[in-house]
């Protein structure tokens, strides 16, 4: 997809998110089955469905998902996908790597330490660019990826989040 292409998809979208601000508005889903018999839940993707299990840390045997891992690889997608969207946009030719990565204190989710914390204390995002961009243009195309990512936002501004129960 080039920047023209890219534009010509964007702007009826943009133009009727201005218009009708309530039409932006998109709630997305995700639904999980919890086994009956293991320490497992499973999770269907737009491709696969994906069995997230105990991390080896905390039990697991390393077979199933860990849901940290996938925390961070929807990070590391979520992040490329929009840097290849800016860099379209703004006319980079940019390719290479993205790579996440992060710290867990396993005392804080198995209760061992109540001053660990339970969940990632620590996450660090990088980019191996393969670009022939100036400093100037590489610092917007990361200003911009940064800005535009709904992941690493998400991460960042710590959402409100409701948990419920149904029976």
């Amino acid at each position: 997809m080039d920047a023209h292409t890219l534009r010509e998809a964007q702007a009826p979208l943009k133009a009727r998110y201005r218009e009708e601000p309530e039409s932006a508005v998109v709630t997305l889903t995700a639904d999980g089955e919890l086994d009956g018999t293991g320490v497992a839940c499973r999770v269907r993707t737009a491709t696969a469905l994906a069995e997230a299990g105990l991390h080896p840390a905390t039990g697991g045997d390393g077979t199933q998902l860990c849901s940290g891992d996938m925390l961070l690889e929807a990070l590391v997608a979520c992040a490329g996908v929009t840097m290849r969207a800016v860099a379209t946009s703004i006319g980079i030719d940019v390719a290479g790597k993205v790579h996440a990565e992060g710290d867990l204190d396993f005392r804080g989710t198995l209760g061992v330490a109540k001053d660990a914390p339970v969940g990632f204390r620590e996450i660090r995002l990088a980019f191996d660019l393969d670009t022939q961009a100036t400093d100037d243009e590489l610092a917007t195309l990361i200003k911009l990826t940064e800005r535009y990512c709904v992941v690493l936002q998400t991460i960042r501004s710590a959402p409100q989040t409701e948990v419920r129960v149904q029976r």
